[in-house]
Protein backbone atom coordinates (compact mmCIF):
# COMPACT_ATOMS: atom_id res chain seq x y z
CA UNK A 1 0.00 0.00 0.00
CA UNK A 2 1.46 3.55 -0.78
CA UNK A 3 2.18 5.69 1.42
CA UNK A 4 -0.80 8.54 0.92
CA UNK A 5 -2.90 5.45 1.42
CA UNK A 6 -2.33 4.84 4.39
CA UNK A 7 -4.83 5.28 7.03
CA UNK A 8 -3.48 8.50 9.57
CA UNK A 9 -4.11 7.38 13.22
CA UNK A 10 -6.92 8.96 15.30
CA UNK A 11 -6.17 12.17 17.48
CA UNK A 12 -6.46 11.57 21.46
CA UNK A 13 -9.97 13.10 22.10
CA UNK A 14 -10.65 13.38 18.41
CA UNK A 15 -14.76 13.08 17.50
CA UNK A 16 -13.21 11.35 14.38
CA UNK A 17 -13.94 8.10 13.59
CA UNK A 18 -11.24 5.56 13.89
CA UNK A 19 -11.42 3.83 9.98
CA UNK A 20 -8.46 1.52 11.20
CA UNK A 21 -10.88 -0.27 13.57
CA UNK A 22 -13.14 -1.06 10.30
CA UNK A 23 -12.53 -3.37 7.67
CA UNK A 24 -12.02 -2.07 4.28
CA UNK A 25 -14.54 -4.21 2.04
CA UNK A 26 -17.49 -2.91 4.66
CA UNK A 27 -17.14 0.46 2.82
CA UNK A 28 -18.08 0.42 -0.31
CA UNK A 29 -18.88 3.33 -2.96
CA UNK A 30 -22.66 4.03 -3.47
CA UNK A 31 -24.14 3.18 -7.01
CA UNK A 32 -25.99 5.50 -9.29
CA UNK A 33 -29.29 4.44 -8.31
CA UNK A 34 -28.48 5.36 -4.40
CA UNK A 35 -26.91 8.57 -5.63
CA UNK A 36 -30.63 9.25 -7.13
CA UNK A 37 -32.12 8.43 -4.27
CA UNK A 38 -30.43 10.94 -2.51
CA UNK A 39 -31.12 13.75 -5.07
CA UNK A 40 -34.38 15.21 -3.30
CA UNK A 41 -33.90 18.92 -4.32
CA UNK A 42 -37.06 20.14 -6.73
CA UNK A 43 -36.01 22.27 -9.75
CA UNK A 44 -34.83 25.93 -9.47
CA UNK A 45 -37.61 28.55 -9.47
CA UNK A 46 -38.74 32.11 -9.04
CA UNK A 47 -41.81 34.02 -7.91
CA UNK A 48 -42.24 34.73 -11.48
CA UNK A 49 -41.73 31.24 -13.19
CA UNK A 50 -43.53 29.63 -10.79
CA UNK A 51 -46.70 32.22 -11.41
CA UNK A 52 -46.04 32.17 -15.22
CA UNK A 53 -46.36 28.11 -15.05
CA UNK A 54 -49.91 28.59 -12.67
CA UNK A 55 -50.90 31.02 -15.42
CA UNK A 56 -50.38 28.28 -18.81
CA UNK A 57 -52.60 26.26 -17.16
CA UNK A 58 -55.35 28.45 -17.08
CA UNK A 59 -57.10 28.26 -20.59
CA UNK A 60 -59.00 31.09 -20.07
CA UNK A 61 -56.16 33.61 -19.49
CA UNK A 62 -54.15 31.85 -21.95
CA UNK A 63 -57.19 32.62 -24.68
CA UNK A 64 -57.17 35.77 -23.65
CA UNK A 65 -53.75 36.15 -24.04
CA UNK A 66 -54.29 34.54 -27.76
CA UNK A 67 -56.65 37.32 -28.84
CA UNK A 68 -54.82 40.11 -27.55
CA UNK A 69 -51.61 39.03 -29.38
CA UNK A 70 -53.57 38.94 -32.32
CA UNK A 71 -55.77 42.48 -32.14
CA UNK A 72 -52.55 43.88 -31.35
CA UNK A 73 -50.73 42.69 -34.45
CA UNK A 74 -53.16 43.38 -36.61
CA UNK A 75 -53.22 47.08 -35.48
CA UNK A 76 -49.55 47.23 -35.97
CA UNK A 77 -49.21 45.28 -38.90
CA UNK A 78 -52.47 46.54 -41.19
CA UNK A 79 -51.19 50.39 -41.76
CA UNK A 80 -48.33 48.56 -43.85
CA UNK A 81 -50.69 46.93 -46.10
CA UNK A 82 -53.74 49.18 -46.41
CA UNK A 83 -53.12 52.14 -48.56
CA UNK A 84 -55.50 54.44 -46.72
CA UNK A 85 -55.17 56.95 -43.93
CA UNK A 86 -57.85 57.41 -40.66
CA UNK A 87 -57.97 60.77 -42.25
CA UNK A 88 -58.08 60.35 -46.23
CA UNK A 89 -61.16 61.12 -48.19
CA UNK A 90 -61.29 58.70 -50.70
CA UNK A 91 -60.57 60.23 -54.01
CA UNK A 92 -59.98 58.78 -58.03
CA UNK A 93 -57.50 60.07 -59.90
CA UNK A 94 -56.79 63.52 -56.81
CA UNK A 95 -60.78 64.05 -57.33
CA UNK A 96 -62.44 63.76 -54.18
CA UNK A 97 -65.16 60.34 -54.67
CA UNK A 98 -68.51 61.60 -53.42
CA UNK A 99 -69.61 57.97 -54.20
CA UNK A 100 -67.80 56.17 -51.74
CA UNK A 101 -69.94 57.09 -48.81
CA UNK A 102 -71.02 54.60 -46.48
CA UNK A 103 -70.28 51.70 -48.77
CA UNK A 104 -70.69 48.71 -47.66
CA UNK A 105 -67.94 45.79 -46.51
CA UNK A 106 -65.86 45.30 -49.58
CA UNK A 107 -67.99 47.14 -51.64
CA UNK A 108 -66.27 49.67 -54.66
CA UNK A 109 -67.92 52.65 -55.57
CA UNK A 110 -68.87 53.92 -58.77
CA UNK A 111 -66.10 55.93 -59.78
CA UNK A 112 -63.47 53.16 -57.93
CA UNK A 113 -65.06 50.33 -60.56
CA UNK A 114 -64.95 52.75 -63.62
CA UNK A 115 -61.38 53.53 -62.69
CA UNK A 116 -60.72 49.90 -62.32
CA UNK A 117 -62.46 48.90 -65.52
CA UNK A 118 -60.58 51.69 -67.67
CA UNK A 119 -56.98 50.73 -66.35
CA UNK A 120 -57.21 47.16 -65.36
CA UNK A 121 -55.64 48.01 -62.08
CA UNK A 122 -56.85 46.70 -58.80
CA UNK A 123 -57.63 48.39 -56.12
CA UNK A 124 -57.23 47.35 -52.34
CA UNK A 125 -60.98 46.85 -50.93
CA UNK A 126 -62.60 48.58 -48.05
CA UNK A 127 -62.97 45.62 -45.83
CA UNK A 128 -65.63 47.34 -43.74
CA UNK A 129 -66.66 49.91 -45.95
CA UNK A 130 -66.63 53.48 -45.66
CA UNK A 131 -68.35 56.16 -43.32
CA UNK A 132 -70.57 59.30 -44.35
CA UNK A 133 -67.09 61.04 -45.16
CA UNK A 134 -65.73 58.49 -47.88
CA UNK A 135 -63.08 57.40 -45.34
CA UNK A 136 -61.92 53.71 -44.87
CA UNK A 137 -63.65 52.68 -42.13
CA UNK A 138 -61.54 49.31 -41.22
CA UNK A 139 -58.13 51.62 -41.35
CA UNK A 140 -59.85 54.01 -38.62
CA UNK A 141 -61.66 51.03 -36.19
CA UNK A 142 -57.79 50.15 -36.35
CA UNK A 143 -56.18 53.54 -35.91
CA UNK A 144 -59.46 53.67 -33.48
CA UNK A 145 -58.13 50.17 -31.51
CA UNK A 146 -54.28 51.45 -31.29
CA UNK A 147 -55.54 54.63 -29.31
CA UNK A 148 -57.77 53.37 -26.86
CA UNK A 149 -55.19 50.59 -26.11
CA UNK A 150 -52.13 53.24 -25.84
CA UNK A 151 -54.88 55.43 -23.45
CA UNK A 152 -55.77 51.96 -21.39
CA UNK A 153 -51.38 51.61 -20.93
CA UNK A 154 -50.11 55.14 -20.61
CA UNK A 155 -53.38 55.70 -17.89
CA UNK A 156 -52.60 52.15 -16.20
CA UNK A 157 -48.79 53.15 -15.74
CA UNK A 158 -49.76 56.34 -14.27
CA UNK A 159 -52.03 54.76 -11.90
CA UNK A 160 -49.10 52.45 -10.95
CA UNK A 161 -46.34 54.91 -10.33
CA UNK A 162 -48.18 57.60 -8.58
CA UNK A 163 -50.02 54.90 -6.37
CA UNK A 164 -47.09 53.12 -5.92
CA UNK A 165 -44.90 55.57 -4.35
CA UNK A 166 -47.85 57.38 -2.43
CA UNK A 167 -49.18 54.00 -0.98
CA UNK A 168 -45.33 52.91 -0.37
CA UNK A 169 -44.56 56.95 1.82
CA UNK A 170 -48.07 56.23 3.95
CA UNK A 171 -47.39 52.48 4.85
CA UNK A 172 -43.97 52.39 5.84
CA UNK A 173 -43.57 55.77 7.59
CA UNK A 174 -47.36 55.46 9.15
CA UNK A 175 -48.28 57.52 12.28
CA UNK A 176 -49.24 61.23 11.53
CA UNK A 177 -47.85 60.91 8.00
CA UNK A 178 -50.20 57.91 7.07
CA UNK A 179 -52.66 59.61 8.70
CA UNK A 180 -52.82 62.86 6.96
CA UNK A 181 -51.92 60.75 3.87
CA UNK A 182 -55.22 58.98 4.02
CA UNK A 183 -57.31 61.43 4.72
CA UNK A 184 -56.10 63.10 1.68
CA UNK A 185 -57.01 60.04 -0.30
CA UNK A 186 -60.62 60.16 1.43
CA UNK A 187 -61.20 63.39 0.00
CA UNK A 188 -59.83 62.42 -3.18
CA UNK A 189 -61.92 59.73 -3.73
CA UNK A 190 -65.32 61.35 -2.70
CA UNK A 191 -64.82 63.74 -5.65
CA UNK A 192 -66.86 62.86 -9.01
CA UNK A 193 -64.70 62.16 -11.47
CA UNK A 194 -67.23 62.43 -14.50
CA UNK A 195 -67.75 66.33 -12.96
CA UNK A 196 -64.27 66.33 -13.06
CA UNK A 197 -63.37 66.00 -16.54
CA UNK A 198 -65.72 68.41 -18.15
CA UNK A 199 -65.23 70.43 -15.89
CA UNK A 200 -61.02 70.58 -16.79
CA UNK A 201 -62.36 69.84 -20.32
CA UNK A 202 -63.73 73.03 -20.38
CA UNK A 203 -61.06 74.87 -18.15
CA UNK A 204 -58.19 73.61 -20.28
CA UNK A 205 -59.49 73.88 -23.47
CA UNK A 206 -58.36 77.39 -24.24
CA UNK A 207 -55.39 77.35 -21.78
CA UNK A 208 -53.66 73.72 -23.21
CA UNK A 209 -54.34 75.15 -26.78
CA UNK A 210 -51.33 77.72 -26.93
CA UNK A 211 -49.06 74.92 -24.94
CA UNK A 212 -49.71 71.88 -27.11
CA UNK A 213 -49.46 73.82 -30.66
CA UNK A 214 -47.50 72.58 -32.86
CA UNK A 215 -46.48 69.35 -30.73
CA UNK A 216 -47.85 65.64 -30.83
CA UNK A 217 -49.96 66.40 -28.37
CA UNK A 218 -51.95 68.34 -30.71
CA UNK A 219 -53.53 65.08 -32.08
CA UNK A 220 -54.72 64.24 -28.67
CA UNK A 221 -56.82 67.22 -28.56
CA UNK A 222 -57.38 69.22 -24.64
CA UNK A 223 -59.54 66.37 -23.70
CA UNK A 224 -58.06 64.02 -23.95
CA UNK A 225 -54.97 65.84 -22.04
CA UNK A 226 -57.85 66.17 -19.67
CA UNK A 227 -58.48 62.64 -18.95
CA UNK A 228 -54.62 62.20 -18.73
CA UNK A 229 -54.84 64.67 -15.92
CA UNK A 230 -57.67 63.44 -14.09
CA UNK A 231 -56.21 59.55 -14.35
CA UNK A 232 -53.26 61.13 -12.73
CA UNK A 233 -54.99 63.25 -10.06
CA UNK A 234 -57.79 60.32 -9.26
CA UNK A 235 -57.47 57.33 -9.96
CA UNK A 236 -54.32 56.14 -8.57
CA UNK A 237 -56.35 56.46 -4.85
CA UNK A 238 -57.34 52.25 -5.35
CA UNK A 239 -53.57 51.39 -6.27
CA UNK A 240 -52.47 53.65 -2.67
CA UNK A 241 -55.10 51.92 -0.76
CA UNK A 242 -53.65 48.52 -1.72
CA UNK A 243 -49.93 49.32 -1.45
CA UNK A 244 -50.47 50.95 2.22
CA UNK A 245 -52.17 47.63 3.40
CA UNK A 246 -50.00 45.04 2.14
CA UNK A 247 -47.00 47.40 3.17
CA UNK A 248 -48.47 47.65 6.83
CA UNK A 249 -48.98 44.06 7.23
CA UNK A 250 -45.14 43.24 5.86
CA UNK A 251 -43.07 45.91 7.50
CA UNK A 252 -42.61 44.25 11.24
CA UNK A 253 -41.57 40.99 9.54
CA UNK A 254 -38.41 39.60 11.05
CA UNK A 255 -36.48 40.49 7.54
CA UNK A 256 -37.44 43.82 7.73
CA UNK A 257 -36.62 44.81 11.24
CA UNK A 258 -33.12 43.09 10.75
CA UNK A 259 -32.90 45.49 8.01
CA UNK A 260 -33.49 48.40 10.18
CA UNK A 261 -30.95 47.12 12.94
CA UNK A 262 -28.16 47.22 10.14
CA UNK A 263 -28.89 50.50 9.33
CA UNK A 264 -30.19 49.99 5.70
CA UNK A 265 -32.17 53.53 4.50
CA UNK A 266 -35.39 53.30 3.96
CA UNK A 267 -35.21 53.61 0.36
CA UNK A 268 -33.38 50.19 0.15
CA UNK A 269 -35.89 49.04 2.48
CA UNK A 270 -38.69 49.54 0.66
CA UNK A 271 -37.26 48.62 -2.88
CA UNK A 272 -35.44 44.87 -1.67
CA UNK A 273 -37.46 43.60 0.96
CA UNK A 274 -40.98 45.11 1.05
CA UNK A 275 -41.68 45.97 -2.70
CA UNK A 276 -40.80 42.76 -4.05
CA UNK A 277 -43.48 41.35 -1.54
CA UNK A 278 -46.02 43.37 -2.47
CA UNK A 279 -45.09 42.38 -6.52
CA UNK A 280 -48.50 40.30 -6.61
CA UNK A 281 -51.01 42.64 -5.62
CA UNK A 282 -49.32 45.14 -8.12
CA UNK A 283 -49.26 42.98 -11.17
CA UNK A 284 -53.02 42.47 -10.61
CA UNK A 285 -54.23 45.65 -9.82
CA UNK A 286 -52.22 46.76 -12.75
CA UNK A 287 -53.55 44.47 -15.02
CA UNK A 288 -57.53 44.84 -14.10
CA UNK A 289 -56.84 48.96 -14.27
CA UNK A 290 -56.21 48.07 -17.91
CA UNK A 291 -59.33 47.58 -18.97
CA UNK A 292 -61.04 49.82 -16.74
CA UNK A 293 -58.84 52.65 -17.97
CA UNK A 294 -59.93 51.51 -22.13
CA UNK A 295 -63.65 51.98 -20.66
CA UNK A 296 -63.64 55.28 -19.60
CA UNK A 297 -62.44 56.19 -22.45
CA UNK A 298 -64.62 54.88 -24.23
CA UNK A 299 -67.50 55.67 -22.70
CA UNK A 300 -66.12 59.42 -22.53
CA UNK A 301 -65.44 59.70 -26.63
CA UNK A 302 -69.04 58.29 -26.75
CA UNK A 303 -70.12 61.78 -24.94
CA UNK A 304 -67.92 63.44 -27.13
CA UNK A 305 -65.15 64.04 -24.36
CA UNK A 306 -62.41 61.97 -26.20
CA UNK A 307 -60.06 62.39 -28.78
CA UNK A 308 -59.95 65.67 -31.07
CA UNK A 309 -61.01 64.67 -34.70
CA UNK A 310 -60.12 63.49 -37.35
CA UNK A 311 -57.66 61.33 -35.11
CA UNK A 312 -60.51 58.47 -33.33
CA UNK A 313 -60.79 56.14 -30.87
CA UNK A 314 -63.93 52.87 -30.44
CA UNK A 315 -65.52 55.30 -28.35
CA UNK A 316 -65.81 57.93 -30.61
CA UNK A 317 -66.49 55.93 -33.63
CA UNK A 318 -69.53 54.46 -32.00
CA UNK A 319 -70.35 57.80 -31.31
CA UNK A 320 -70.41 58.72 -34.75
CA UNK A 321 -71.91 55.71 -35.67
CA UNK A 322 -75.20 56.21 -33.65
CA UNK A 323 -77.28 58.53 -35.58
CA UNK A 324 -77.63 56.22 -38.89
CA UNK A 325 -77.47 52.85 -35.74
CA UNK A 326 -80.64 51.83 -38.17
CA UNK A 327 -79.07 52.59 -41.67
CA UNK A 328 -76.13 51.19 -41.23
CA UNK A 329 -75.64 49.38 -37.80
CA UNK A 330 -72.45 47.57 -38.85
CA UNK A 331 -70.86 51.24 -37.89
CA UNK A 332 -71.80 50.60 -34.15
CA UNK A 333 -71.08 46.89 -33.94
CA UNK A 334 -67.71 47.04 -34.99
CA UNK A 335 -66.56 49.48 -32.45
CA UNK A 336 -68.88 48.38 -29.90
CA UNK A 337 -67.57 44.43 -30.70
CA UNK A 338 -63.89 45.04 -30.41
CA UNK A 339 -64.46 47.04 -26.94
CA UNK A 340 -66.14 43.85 -25.61
CA UNK A 341 -63.69 42.01 -26.93
CA UNK A 342 -60.73 43.62 -25.78
CA UNK A 343 -61.94 44.19 -22.21
CA UNK A 344 -62.91 40.87 -21.41
CA UNK A 345 -59.94 39.75 -22.48
CA UNK A 346 -58.05 42.06 -20.26
CA UNK A 347 -60.32 41.11 -17.54
CA UNK A 348 -59.94 37.38 -17.86
CA UNK A 349 -56.17 37.99 -17.77
CA UNK A 350 -56.45 39.98 -15.10
CA UNK A 351 -58.52 37.44 -12.90
CA UNK A 352 -55.44 34.84 -14.51
CA UNK A 353 -53.11 36.79 -13.09
CA UNK A 354 -54.59 37.16 -9.89
CA UNK A 355 -55.18 33.48 -9.22
CA UNK A 356 -51.47 32.57 -10.01
CA UNK A 357 -49.68 35.35 -8.71
CA UNK A 358 -51.67 35.49 -5.33
CA UNK A 359 -50.01 33.37 -2.51
CA UNK A 360 -52.91 33.30 -0.45
CA UNK A 361 -54.91 31.58 -3.56
CA UNK A 362 -51.94 29.09 -3.97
Amino acid sequence: MQEKDVLKKRQFLSAQVDLARFNHTNFTQATEDEKKQQDVMGESTTFFKDGMRRLRKNPLAMGSIIVLTLIIAIIIIAPFFVPYSYSQIISVNGVRDKTATNLAPFEYSKLEMKYMEETGEKLFPHIFGTDNLSRDYFIRVIYGTRVSLSIGVVASVMVLIIGLIYGSIAGYFGGIVDLVMMRIVDIIYSLPDMLIIILLSVVLNETLKSYIEGTVLQSLGTNMISIFIVFGLLYWVSMARLIRGQILTIKNNEYVLAARCIGTKNGRILRKHILPNCLSVIIITTALQVPSAIFTESYLSFLGLGVARPLTSLGSLANDARGAMQSYPLRLVIPAVLICLIVLALNLLGDGLRDAFDSKLN
